[in-house]
């Protein structure tokens, strides 16, 4: 499907759309966040947006892989996507209805896989 049938496709809408992931339907409104760009069970994304989220104007079209999470000042959580395709990483507002335990496995990953072995920290 090209952009701009995508774009059309949106603006009339549909109330869903099926993650390319992991074959959720996925309703497009979600407490939040105004622009849903990634499926709440799997938290994998496509890379539709370019300059803004929610213009749908990239080229792309790709999977995104969620990699990581990053905290805002704020506190809110934020999902780091980046592109099987383009290789470009993206900042998304995590969802309410998001999987809490992904979420979780994506903030400690860092804690369980060290790029030191874990036994040096008894040593300090």
């Amino acid at each position: 499907m090209s952009r701009d049938q995508r774009h059309r496709a949106r603006r009339g809408g549909p109330n869903s759309f099926r993650c390319r992931h992991c074959g959720l339907d996925v309703p497009i409104q979600a407490f939040g966040t105004a622009h849903r760009n990634h499926c709440p069970n799997c938290l994998w994304s496509r890379h539709l947006d370019d300059d803004s989220p929610g213009d749908r104007d990239a080229d792309c079209g790709s999977l995104m892989e969620p990699i990581a999470i990053s905290v805002r000042g704020d506190g809110e959580w934020v999902l780091v996507h980046r592109c099987r395709g383009c290789e470009e990483l993206r900042l998304n507002r995590t969802a309410g209805d998001d999987n809490p335990l992904l979420l979780l496995r994506l903030a400690v990953k860092p804690l369980a896989q060290t790029p030191f072995p874990i036994e040096r920290i008894a040593q300090v």
